[in-house]
């Protein structure tokens, strides 16, 4: 197992390298510059533009329907939507924490400015969360349904798992527990969040909670780009760190994402179950099963899975309700909630 000591960038190195063919995702020797006319990583251009054109903030979306709506949810519904906001808040925390930390031992500058900007959508992430939570429910409330985490077993067994990664790549800083972190982070963009999506998708075309669909449309068109970002990291470090892809160390990262699958199928059933009308057990675990499938083979491995390695035919609608630039019209503003100047990121990774 490789055990590659990775050093803390400097914060101001005149010595670093200037020629971008030295320029390396980790070990390298970088001056912390940002030139956007001379990138190693070319893909890096597109990427800050699709963020930047990605801007939004939580309280554009007018969420009067969803104050009425929250109070006649059904009781499933009302419990699966408490405790999906108390997973998806705590993960973007922990997310906008850990993105720095990770920052600090990539030594390619362009890649870099990409992590600040997701960290600073992260944030904008959990603010969204609290403008639903606070919008639609008392301060007690809003209280008890952010704390969930630490009462459920369910939400703290998931929260440890990845919390547990981030950790060790806290206490040890080498390529492999960076790796573990890389690959955490991709499990977390590209498979944890996603049976929350589809709830609040599900709510939307059930007629319900149509302003925080359209939140989570907005935070999931972010996810796609951090999703895109984590899996070029990924790649790139696997031409340029082939000791970190030893058949041992893949073993380890299979693992952790077959982990990742198994912990959001039973996450997925346990709150959404076979209670919400729209959503069942099957179509949670055969939807999982593939984006499971689809995460792992876009780093360039065989499916997880023998089967679902096509999208499940039940659960067609998610892309079509997760495209955040879908024009659906404000009513109470009588504007479209829809940025014209930003196209969506399919979501094919």
């Amino acid at each position: 197992m490789s055990t590659i000591k990775l050093k803390r960038n400097a914060l101001f190195n005149p010595n670093g390298d200037t020629d971008i063919i030295a320029r390396r995702m980790i070990g390298g020797n970088t001056t912390n510059l940002n030139d956007f006319n001379n990138m190693r990583y070319k893909w890096v251009s597109d990427w800050y533009r699709q963020a930047m054109n990605n801007f939004w903030i939580p309280e554009e979306i007018n969420l009067t329907q969803d104050t009425k709506d929250y109070v006649l949810l059904e009781p499933a519904e009302r419990k699966a939507y408490d405790k999906i906001l108390s997973f998806l808040v705590f993960l973007d925390s922990i997310q906008s924490t850990n993105l720095p930390n990770v920052a600090e031992y990539i030594t390619a500058n362009e890649v870099n400015l990409c992590l600040h900007i997701q960290t600073f959508q992260e944030c904008v992430h959990s603010q969204s969360y609290s403008y639903m939570l606070d919008t639609i429910c008392s301060p007690e409330q809003r209280n008890e349904i952010l704390y969930l985490w630490k009462t459920d077993k369910h939400l703290l067994d998931r929260n440890t798992f990845i919390g547990n990664c981030y950790n060790e790549f806290q206490e040890s800083q080498d390529g492999f527990t960076l790796m573990k972190t890389c690959i955490a982070n991709f499990i977390l963009e590209g498979i944890y969040f996603y049976s929350g999506f589809m709830f609040f998708y599900n709510l939307a075309r059930n007629g319900k909670m149509p302003g925080s669909a359209q939140e989570i449309r907005y935070i999931n068109r972010d996810e796609n780009t951090h999703l895109w970002l984590f899996r070029n990291i990924i790649i790139e470090l696997k031409k340029e760190q082939p000791e970190l892809f030893t058949p041992e160390c893949i073993k380890v990262y299979e693992e952790m994402m077959r982990e990742g699958v198994r912990q959001e199928v039973a996450w997925g059933q346990y709150v959404i179950g076979d209670d919400i009308p729209g959503l069942n057990s099957q179509m949670i675990h055969d939807y999982i099963h593939y984006l499971g499938n689809l995460r792992w083979t876009s780093l360039g491995f065989a499916p997880l899975y023998e089967h679902n390695q096509r999208e499940p035919e039940a659960m067609n609608w998610v892309s079509q309700y997760s495209n955040a630039n879908m024009v659906k019209t404000d009513f109470f503003e009588a504007k479209s909630t829809a940025y014209a100047k930003s196209t969506a990121l399919e979501d094919d990774l």
